[in-house]
């Protein structure tokens, strides 16, 4: 029984150790997170008036922003932004007074915060550093400060530091004594001699928001007096070895001998891999020493990729002769991430870029989330929907975001804090050009050793003498550090191209081209034959929905949607606030089918080697850019699921090659199938197959093809599809679907078929090309009028509608067309009982609706609405119509501002609408509901909007204005 209480005793006082020893760890380092003690410095005025002696009076808390803390200033018209605005119709235009009235201030430009902050401003808190403490280096590290933050303890000034990349650490006095200690930090948001520029990511209030505070960890930390300063890790995958750099300090300028020990371990793989430790001997002289030792890494190794993100942690224990201890632990995966030719290699495996860009948007904060698990979460969504890449925009994420991409297995591009335009410039001398090579190294420094950080800018479209600025950072970084690719800046596609970049992050090779018939047969091959690098889509994309008004109160942080509410507001003034909702819809539907066809034209071009979608989520600065198929939270909308985005935007995807969309019943459909296969290894004799159904379910056809093994790359060919129409004799959609059995991976495509020849029916409908006399005497007699006004419009001729929708948004690009977003109908209406359609456009609308007029319905009566309705910039909400009905006195009007006639060639599409239109209009069902003077419809095709658009600002964005011309 002795014995029995014994062994519980001794596993008591085990417990009790353990436990202390982990305390004592703890110990060494203080929370400084809570309450501190505030005071706004809008006069510069604390430093001469020396406040860090004085108590300060106000209370704020930290981590956390001024805006989140309710201090700085109320929104105004004259708040001072940090961001361009090329369009102040907002300041200026009548229509938009009453959102610029105290108390109503909303602007359209990016979302609100609680209050606004530009300038100096003081932070205070008291702390008791423990008396055994003595002899340690103490650091004062404050994670995330925005931006420019000097440092006090009691009355001794530490320091200065200024960096939007990564922790400032402050090394605290080495005689500090034990005891009650204040620390004071002064905090400035503003820009100064190092101007990043003002639409940088890093501060723009476009984005996260130029704000005043410390959002990450804050802590005293006490550590060993000789201690491990950097540790990097190169992993060398063909010698099966981890070279490991390091740099050594001793506080004081002392000298130090001794001996390292590394070990290292995976600690997310199946079975872990242990790796024999290595011992090596060190030696620091005036208080600084390096070595390198190789680690060799084991007969087995676990690599890092998408597919498997095996990690290890590297633990490097420092024991010196004199008793001094310190350790540290270093992420990091064995990868090899290269250019080989015009290919990306990962380990030696072709990988295609399927990315995003990130634009630091986080709605809820204003600031990038500091915690893993939200970074985990957008990764996981990114992964959802088929992607394996981000790219940072003009600023560098938190650790958080690099453990999460390494966790996740995601590749990474972050930029140097910099987009150095409107406002600032490169190679031009100024002290931008020293802090983007600070920065880099501060980045490379503290984030190197993760596996995901794969590349690296120095940020986003410069002006200035950036080829020879740029050239020069290139080589910097290639001789420096070859863990990861280098291309000098993002750039769009007018920028100069750096010729040593190692791959090419650029526009030039994006886009559609639906200014002519729709296919699926065109590549980018031209666009980037140039190039002998990796070839990247620089911001893929741009397209727009309407605005998700539901999203609204979803702000329940320090920022408020007044943009979507001013936009929501607009469009209850225009007489359409019940449609806000399918304005969404039918907007996202178009926005999705065109992401779906750039991404295939990429998929299917040789070569290419990926994209970065600006951006998968919403944009809510630059006027409000709502390109997302998620909302600014990674929300999906509702009109796209990740899983049916993932279809065409994947590792695998299958491919289609087809002439055009829409077929008359006496073609035959002929497609060509490819895929694009960029998975963890070939497929071996993979088997395709196809099916064609109607919109049934019913299946017409069905085929498939012959065993092969896919390779890892793009543009292999599996065969072709040929299926005769003649046996469809009615209007009918189709949908094909080619599948590799037994995997996930599929894809779809719709057609439509026509009949070729249509009955000729003899109709009572009188047909018009404007507004006659003898149209209004039919009318007048109660008669049925069809007007084709294609070509006519007055009233409406403003706007432009192509079938492709908004770019970026019509604020940012001063009213650049197209001015619409894709059309609006009900399918169950009768006008469309012989067109088959959705409640959206697709590509049977593109022969219809592409550069047709449309008209303004401004003055019709309230309620009113069209048979087919293109849906207007949320900036402007006019009451569009491609068709409409109404009753106009005794009689029936429909009025298409299409063409649509009984003459049409070569457009089944619109021929076809035109019959299902008049076989309505000669049915029972033809009853208009509403009623509309003559002289309303006739004043749509003889005066112009009442509202014009005026953007009042001179200035444009760079993508706007007068190319320079070269030889």
């Amino acid at each position: 029984m002795q014995i029995q209480v014994n062994r519980v005793f001794k596993v008591l006082l085990g417990i009790a150790f353990i436990f202390l020893s982990i305390t004592q760890i703890h110990a060494q380092s203080i929370s400084l997170a809570g309450k501190w003690r505030f005071k706004i410095d809008a006069k510069d005025e604390g430093v001469k008036g020396k406040w860090y002696s004085t108590v300060l009076p106000e209370s704020v808390n930290l981590p956390g922003s001024m805006a989140e803390n309710l201090k700085g200033d109320d929104i105004t018209l004259k708040t001072k932004w940090t961001g361009s605005i090329y369009d102040s119709s907002y300041f200026f235009h009548p229509r938009l007074e009453k959102y610029r009235k105290p108390g109503n201030i909303k602007i359209p430009f990016w979302l609100t915060p609680a209050k606004h902050y530009t300038g100096a401003a003081w932070y205070q808190k008291d702390i008791e550093i423990p008396a055994n403490w003595k002899g340690k280096r103490l650091v004062l590290s404050l994670e995330y400060p925005h931006s420019e933050t000097k440092v006090w303890i009691d009355d001794i000034e530490i320091g200065t530091q200024y960096t939007f990349v990564v922790a400032q650490n402050f090394e605290l006095p080495a005689n500090l004594k034990g005891g009650k200690h204040t620390i004071t930090l002064l905090i400035d948001n503003r820009i100064k001699a190092i101007n990043v520029g003002q639409d940088s990511h890093s501060l723009t209030d476009h984005t996260q928001g130029n704000w005043n505070g410390v959002v990450g960890k804050m802590e005293v930390i006490a550590g060993s007096p000789v201690y491990f300063e950097d540790i990097q890790v190169y992993p060398d995958l063909k010698n099966r070895l981890a070279k490991v750099k390091i740099q050594l300090k001793a506080n004081a300028k002392q000298s130090s001998a001794g001996k390292i020990t590394l070990a290292a371990t995976t600690f997310n793989t199946k079975n872990l891999l242990q790796v024999k430790p290595v011992t090596a001997t060190y030696q620091i002289t005036n208080g600084d020493g390096a070595l390198e030792i190789n680690l060799p890494m084991g007969d087995k190794i676990a690599t890092w990729d998408e597919f498997d993100p095996a990690l290890y942690r590297l633990t490097a224990t420092l024991q010196s002769k004199d008793g001094k201890k310190d350790e540290k632990k270093v992420q990091f995966g064995m990868r090899e991430f290269k250019a080989v030719g015009r290919t990306f290699e990962i380990n030696g495996r072709p990988v295609f870029l399927r990315g995003t860009v990130n634009n630091c948007e986080f709605p809820l904060t204003g600031y990038p989330s500091m915690d893993v698990a939200a970074w985990v979460r957008i990764f996981k969504i990114s992964k959802a929907h088929g992607l394996n890449h981000m790219r940072f925009h003009s600023f560098c994420p938190p650790e958080a975001a690099f453990i999460a991409a390494d966790q996740i297995g995601f590749y990474l591009q972050p930029e140097g804090p910099s987009w150095a335009n409107h406002g600032s410039s490169i190679g031009d001398g100024k002290p931008i050009d020293q802090f983007i090579y600070d920065e880099t190294n501060r980045m490379t420094k503290n984030y190197g050793n993760y596996a995901s950080f794969c590349m690296m800018a120095y940020g986003n479209e410069p002006r200035g003498k950036q080829v020879e600025y740029l050239t020069k950072f290139n080589n910097y970084w290639k001789a420096k550090d070859s863990r990861r690719l280098y291309t000098g800046a993002s750039v769009g596609g007018s920028w100069p191209v750096i010729p040593n970049n190692e791959f090419m992050v650029r526009a030039g090779a994006r886009g559609l081209d639906w200014g002519r018939k729709p296919e699926s047969t065109s590549t980018y091959a031209k666009q980037i034959e140039q190039f002998t690098v990796p070839f990247v889509a620089h911001e893929m994309g741009q397209y727009c929905a309407f605005p998700d008004f539901d999203e609204i109160k979803k702000y329940t942080g320090v920022y408020r949607a007044k943009n979507f509410e001013m936009f929501q507001e607009d469009l209850k003034d225009h007489d359409m606030a019940d449609q806000g909702h399918d304005f969404l819809m039918a907007s996202g539907k178009l926005q999705a089918l065109c992401y779906k066809n750039e991404i295939e034209k990429a998929l299917r071009t040789p070569n290419y080697n990926g994209y970065q979608l600006l951006s998968l989520n919403d944009y809510p600065g630059q006027g409000t850019a709502l390109v997302g198929v998620l909302d600014a939270f990674w929300d999906e909308k509702g009109y796209i699921s990740a899983k049916e985005f993932k279809r065409f935007s994947n590792s695998t995807v299958p491919l289609l090659k087809v002439s055009k969309f829409v077929f008359t019943n006496n073609e035959t459909l002929a497609a060509a199938v490819e895929v694009a296969h960029f998975g963890k290894a070939p497929i071996e004799n993979a088997k395709l197959s196809w099916t064609l159904k109607d919109e049934s379910g019913t299946n017409v056809a069905k085929g498939n093809f012959d065993p092969k093994t896919l390779a890892v790359t793009n543009c292999i060919a599996i065969g072709e599809i040929k299926f005769p129409l003649n046996s469809i004799t009615k209007a009918t959609k189709l949908k094909l679907e080619v599948t590799i059995d037994g995997t996930e991976f599929a894809n779809d495509w719709s057609f439509w078929v026509y009949p070729a020849q249509l009955p000729q029916v003899k109709s009572n409908v009188y047909y018009c090309t404007s507004l006659d006399d003898k149209a209004q005497a039919v009318l007048a007699e109660g008669g049925s009028v069809f007007l084709n006004a294609s070509g006519k419009v007055v009233k409406g001729k403003e706007v432009v509608q192509t079938f492709l929708p908004v770019f970026w948004n019509t604020s940012w690009f001063k009213m650049r067309p197209p001015h619409t977003l894709g059309i609006l109908c009900d399918p169950k209406h009768a006008a469309f009982n012989n067109f088959p359609t959705d409640y959206h456009s697709d590509m049977q609308w593109w022969e219809i609706v592409n550069k047709s007029q449309v008209m303004n319905l401004e003055d019709f009566p309230s309620g009113f609405k069209p048979i087919i309705q293109p849906i207007d910039t949320w900036f402007l909400n006019r009451r569009l119509a491609l068709v409409f009905e109404a009753k106009v006195g005794k009689g029936k009007l429909v009025v298409s501002s299409a063409n649509l006639s009984p003459d049409l060639k070569d457009a089944p599409a619109a021929q076809q609408l035109y019959f299902s239109l008049q076989q309505y209009m000669m049915s029972a069902q033809f009853n208009p509901k509403y009623e509309v003077a003559f002289n309303t419809v006739k004043d749509i095709f003889e005066s112009p909007s009442k509202i014009q658009f005026d953007t009042f600002t001179k200035d444009s964005p760079d993508e706007l204005k007068p190319k320079p011309k070269t030889n």
